[in-house]
């Protein structure tokens, strides 16, 4: 079996992952910016008026664990800070000077980028946002290991090679 003319799905979406990120990597670089790409959803979530961990996490599609640390190494570069709210249970974040400076820098930035998506999805005649969204909501109503399992539970019922 050759496997670059049958890539598994993860393989797939990391490889394009990584493209996506080298390019963008490759502007900010360009646009003197010392940024990672991790910072965006956190930095356009609060840019919107986001202002918890817990309600960035419930606006993005990422973990609480990884805004959690992608909200300390944007505190560490001096580009957001935590202040406490009325119960002081929770923090309510904002973006500093520094912050607010560089989200002004990014906004063209990040309206090209989806504008570079948008054609990205005209070249290769099909929604790749769309799709990746309509994916993420079928594994999260049925995660991959159940529909993994359902398929070997399959095969074993047809006879073939027992892949439990």
């Amino acid at each position: 079996m050759n496997f670059k003319k049958n890539p598994g799905l993860g393989e797939l979406l990391r490889y394009v992952g990584e493209l996506v990120e080298q390019g963008a990597e490759e502007h900010y670089r360009t646009m003197s910016l010392n940024y990672r790409a991790r910072y965006t959803p956190v930095l356009r979530a609060l840019h919107a008026g986001i202002q918890t961990v817990t309600d960035i996490t419930a606006s993005t599609h990422l973990t609480q664990g990884a805004i959690s640390q992608t909200v300390g190494l944007l505190e560490s570069d001096g580009l957001i800070a935590r202040h406490p709210v009325n119960d002081g249970r929770k923090s309510s974040i904002q973006l500093t000077a520094a912050g607010l400076e560089l989200v002004a820098k990014l906004e063209q930035h990040w309206v090209a980028t989806f504008a570079a998506i948008a054609q990205l999805e005209d070249e290769i005649s099909f929604p790749l946002r769309e799709a990746l969204e309509k994916t993420a909501k079928a594994l999260e109503d049925q995660g991959f290991s159940a529909r993994l399992t359902a398929v070997k539970n399959e095969f074993a019922d047809e006879g073939q090679v027992n892949v439990k």
